[in-house]
């Protein structure tokens, strides 16, 4: 059986340790470092917890990082580090988080400087508690880590070389957050000007699927908005090498960080999910309630 270490086990970490579970994996993983609601998310989840990330590295054969994208490369210096300490081989490392091609390429470098080698890959759709979750691979060794079993889970290898992955989870997360973005925007100044109602009007009737459930949408965004600068970031580097001006995924990023500031970003994913109220998730992404719309 394979060994699969999971770094680290927050609402998706711990949903992708549920699918390896179920799909017949042993899985390990460890807290160590981690916030409390990453602690409750963990003691609820079917892995092992050991006691720090050297101890899942030695132990495993495969180790998933999953972690907010500013923190990428540092867990995978990590994880070499660990590596170099330890006498079991070199575990592969799968990139699972939202970051450049060529942010990508320099954690490349770290692993294969300390013997490992490095799958990319990206998630796409919520934690595999609920349906609808894809994880996309690319590299040498892609095909491996598609076959070790995520029960609910759709994988896909779309290449043969590390940055694939990566560079779609930049083009396809540009349009799902990057429209949340301009959609808050849009309703926050509509409401600055007091045609809130007006606006929501025209917009359920030219765009209903889009309007569907645009609390929850939105709330969930601004729950998560403080992760989310980063991957702007990367998503902004991306498209200038990709020779496509970077100022508008800038302009993204800095718009998520203001709203990583007010009420609204202080709800957990959870707590978004139950969103009922548009006017409320306005107030209070807008910072200062002035009243429901």
């Amino acid at each position: 059986m394979t060994v699969i270490g999971v770094i680290s086990p927050g609402a998706m970490g711990s949903g992708l340790a549920d699918a390896l579970a179920r799909g017949g994996q042993d899985v390990v993983a460890t807290v160590d470092g981690r916030s409390p609601r990453t602690r409750r998310l963990a003691a609820a989840a079917p892995f092992r917890l050991l006691p720090d990330l050297a101890a899942v590295v030695d132990e495993s054969d495969v180790v998933l990082s999953v972690v907010p994208p500013a923190e990428a490369p540092a867990i995978a210096a990590a994880v070499a580090h660990a590596t170099a300490s330890s006498a079991a081989p070199p575990p592969l490392l799968v990139d699972m988080n939202a970051v450049s091609p060529a942010t990508l390429e320099g954690i490349e470098r770290t692993v294969a400087a300390a013997g490992g080698e490095l799958v990319d890959g990206s998630i796409s759709g919520p934690p595999p508690w609920r349906p609808g979750t894809r994880v996309y691979l690319s590299g040498a060794r892609a095909a491996e880590v598609a076959e070790l079993g995520f029960a609910g889970v759709e994988l896909r290898v779309v290449g043969d070389r590390p940055g694939m992955a990566s560079a779609l989870k930049m083009c396809t997360g540009s349009v799902y957050k990057g429209s949340a973005l301009i959609l808050a925007h849009a309703l926050l100044t509509a409401r600055a000007n007091g045609v809130l109602e007006a606006a929501l009007g025209d917009l359920r009737r030219e765009l209903p699927d889009l309007m569907d459930g645009a609390e929850r949408w939105l709330a969930g965004s601004a729950a998560k908005s403080a992760r989310y600068v980063g991957e702007m970031r990367e998503i902004a580097a991306t498209q200038r090498a990709a020779g496509l001006p970077p100022a508008v995924f800038e302009g993204i990023a800095e718009a998520y960080d203001r709203i990583a500031t007010t009420p609204a970003a202080g709800a957990t994913p959870e707590q978004a999910a139950r969103a009922e109220r548009l006017g409320e998730v306005l107030d209070g992404m807008a910072g200062t309630p002035v009243g429901d719309q």
